[in-house]
């Protein structure tokens, strides 16, 4: 995600555009399927030409969509792309997912801007910043996108367990995903570490998700490849908390990216189909993707990578994969 997902905060001026209207968002009350949760594409509304959310739910049977990203305002404050307001317009567009039958997941972190694991000088701190997100919209599950720096700093990875596990002590029935990068046979030392220091703190994390791109090295089948790496993740988390294999299954997922990757590999369809098939017979926590943004294909007015997948398509055909998961 070094192009695409890692730099969308570099780009968060564009969000400007949007009209800021303070109110509070609307208790959820046409919820969604709990079992659909995990099938959460990410939705992002600074580039690449975002589609209508209701239309895509109409479209592809997907309930629940993953708003990215939630970021530091250069405190231990929690806006939109670190520059806009939790009562604002992403507020309005949550309202009108959640009028159309559906729901939101947002996202914290991402690989660029001030992560509020950083700025937040402790866990408690860090634990107000997030309960701040959940107040604001009443949400029934986060992410916590831990990359970078805040992934690779073991005082910031400790300070962001603690503080979740904060969370979910004072939020009866919260789903807290995390999700990270990973090598082609799961989690590399300070993914594990992360896990290990997770299950230390006795935090019960509803799904360890991976990232299963950008690996840097030549994948020639990345449906396979995604498959190895995530029972590499079920590996790792089995031997932290002592879980069963299925235990452990039910406790990982995969968020993979549609068409070119960041270092030129092809994810396809198929792949795509590999990862579904795989995800039903373990019934995995999660089974996502970024983007929603770049689910068409590339050609006319999309001619950039953050707005078309570079691959032979129609529109919404991955998210199509992605809504026949049901946990």
């Amino acid at each position: 995600m070094k192009i695409r997902r890692r730099s969308i905060a570099l780009v968060a001026g564009a969000t400007a555009l949007l009209t800021a209207a303070a109110f509070a968002v609307a208790p959820n009350s046409q919820a969604a399927p709990a079992s659909s949760m995990g099938a959460a594409p990410y939705l992002y509304y600074g580039w690449g030409k975002p589609p209508n959310a209701t239309s895509v739910m109409s479209a592809t049977g997907v309930k629940w969509f993953t708003l990215a990203f939630i970021l530091s305002d250069g405190g231990c404050n929690p806006k939109w792309d670190g520059n806009r307001s939790l009562t604002g317009s992403d507020a309005t567009r949550i309202n009108e997912i959640r009028g159309a039958g559906g729901d939101v997941i947002p996202s914290i972190g991402g690989w660029s801007g001030k992560k509020l694991g950083e700025q937040c000088s402790s866990a408690s701190a860090l634990a107000g910043a997030y309960q701040k997100v959940i107040n604001a919209y009443k949400l029934k599950a986060i992410d916590v996108d831990i990359e970078s720096t805040e992934f690779n700093k073991g005082t910031v990875r400790k300070r962001v367990i603690d503080a979740l596990k904060i969370i979910k002590n004072n939020n009866a029935g919260i789903k807290v995903y995390l999700t990270f990068g990973t090598t082609p046979s799961g989690p590399d030392a300070t993914g594990r570490d992360l896990i290990n220091k997770g299950a230390a703190a006795g935090l019960a994390v509803d799904g360890w998700v991976i990232m299963p791109f950008d690996f840097g090295t030549s994948v020639p089948d990345m449906g396979k490849a995604s498959i190895k790496a995530a029972n590499g993740l079920k590996a790792a988390v089995k031997s932290a908390y002592g879980y069963s294999d299925d235990q452990a299954y039910r406790r990982i997922g995969i968020s993979s990216m549609n068409g070119k990757d960041d270092d030129g590999k092809t994810i396809n369809l198929g792949d795509f189909q590999e990862m579904l098939a795989f995800a039903k017979q373990r019934h995995i926590a999660r089974f996502t993707y970024w983007a929603l943004n770049r689910d068409r294909p590339c050609g006319g007015a999309n001619n950039d990578m953050d707005s078309c997948s570079g691959v032979s398509q129609k529109a919404l055909d991955f998210t199509r994969v992605i809504g026949q998961y049901n946990g």
